[in-house]
């Protein structure tokens, strides 16, 4: 009789398709059965019965500030951070400080993630005015998943701003190219209409909606007059949703994310959350929230993206303007879209599906999100009848807060494993940063 490694017995694998009553055999890290395998031996058995099997979470935004801003994160306490939520693979963006724009940059930050990371990583490069004839090259580099470009500033200094570098940029290159999309002029233009030191709830105001909606219109254009896959991130305004819509009909390469934070929050919330709750794009009205969740339930969206971007306490407790975009999220991007499921808003399967399975998909990431076999051995085990209080003092960010503590969430993680090795139990890190580069596999 074949041995395993590891048994995972008496658990329910919760997959696009469905749930299904399964063990789970892994040897080497990898995936090698799944079904009834009572009766086989391993080295190791795990007795999940009771418990739902879900793969591990896909974040394929996050931003965890090293190089140069390591006082309010790094790659060890974001990746500590993201497996304690359940997310096994990270995306990091590239507007750390030097920006990721160059090979160099890329090989020093997976030098950096080597034996300190405990999710498997990866690291886009950033489009930027001086490098767009290289990005060809640049995304087919080991270790990233392609181009990000900031349509809009935000933190960091990378912007490629104007119609004609941006259909340059997209000319570069084949992957699928994410986007922060708002309108840079637009922006520069509302930013002094509302005095030096307005209260942080005019934020939505000042980066309205009409700036996401003109920038997503002119990325959708030039990815019809390109052909260059897009990704808009962050959707954050109802007025997006009929131009995503549109695209998607006329069967153009575009694909959108949306985050906890736009589905959870409102901008009600600037008056007791204040510079907390400071985001780009903003948190907006009921409304756009609203808009957003009726879009997520039609299946508009591809992608649930955490957009952890940390500050320290006293960064935002600076006077607005002055405090900076950002809030963290990478360790509660699954449990909070887990308790929307649990809350009967969201099936368990498009968790899965929107997770999971398709950022596997969307960026060709190699052996990850599913439950099967031949697949990494990445999973979380979760209790969804029990509940847990979110708490500052849980995150594992080295910004030491969340905007969501205070909330009850349904569903408790039990343990987490990362290729086939047991890493975190009851939410705690069994302190194994054995993270590696994540593999693609592009046709």
């Amino acid at each position: 009789m074949e041995r395993f490694d590891t048994l995972i017995l008496g658990g329910k694998v919760v997959s696009s398709a469905g749930i299904s009553d399964s063990d789970i055999g892994i040897r080497a890290g990898q995936i090698v059965a799944v079904g009834d395998l009572s009766g086989f031996e391993a080295d190791r058995v795990f007795d999940a019965k009771g418990l739902h099997i879900f793969p591990g979470a896909i974040d394929t935004q996050v931003h965890f500030r090293e190089p140069g801003m390591e006082h309010k994160e790094d790659l060890a306490s974001g990746t500590l951070a993201a497996i304690c939520g359940g997310v096994t693979t990270i995306f990091e963006m590239p507007n750390t400080n030097p920006t990721t724009t160059s090979a160099e940059a890329l090989a020093d930050k997976l030098a950096r993630a080597r034996g300190r990371s405990y999710c498997d990583y990866s690291f886009f490069v950033g489009a930027a005015t001086g490098n767009l004839s290289a990005l060809t090259e640049l995304e087919r580099l080991p270790g990233t998943p392609g181009i990000k470009m900031f349509a809009g500033s935000s933190t960091g200094d990378l912007l490629v701003d104007g119609v004609d570098n941006q259909r340059e940029a997209m000319k570069h290159g084949s992957r699928p190219m994410p986007i922060h999309s708002e309108d840079e002029m637009r922006l520069r233009e509302r930013k002094g209409l509302f005095g030096e030191h307005p209260h942080v709830r005019v934020h939505p105001e000042i980066r309205d909606a009409e700036a996401a909606r003109l920038s997503t219109e002119r990325l959708i254009g030039l990815c019809e007059e390109t052909g260059r896959a897009i990704h808009i991130l962050h959707v954050s305004t109802k007025e997006e949703l009929s131009l995503l819509r549109d695209a998607k009909a006329k069967g153009l390469p575009v694909t959108c994310e949306v985050t906890p934070h736009h589905l959870t929050l409102n901008s009600e919330l600037y008056e007791t959350l204040g510079t907390k709750l400071q985001m780009n794009p903003p948190v907006r009205s009921e409304d756009h929230r609203v808009a957003i969740w009726e879009a997520v339930k039609e299946g508009l969206f591809d992608v649930f993206g955490s957009d952890h971007a940390p500050h320290t306490l006293e960064e935002k407790g600076k006077p607005y303007p002055e405090s900076p975009s950002g809030m963290p999220g990478v360790q509660t991007l699954f449990p909070v879209m887990l308790d929307w499921s649990l809350r009967g808003e969201l099936p368990l399967m498009q968790l899965v599906k929107m997770m999971m399975e398709r950022p596997a998909e969307l960026y060709g990431i190699k052996g990850k999100g599913k439950i099967e076999g031949g697949f990494d051995a990445d999973l979380i085990l979760v209790d969804l009848d029990s509940s847990w209080e979110v708490t500052d003092a849980a995150m594992k960010s080295k910004c030491g807060w969340t905007p969501y503590a205070d909330r009850t969430l349904k569903g408790v993680i039990q343990r987490v494993f990362l290729r086939g090795e047991h890493v975190v139990e009851l939410g705690e890190s069994l302190d194994r940063p054995i993270g590696q580069a994540v593999q693609f596999d592009w046709k």
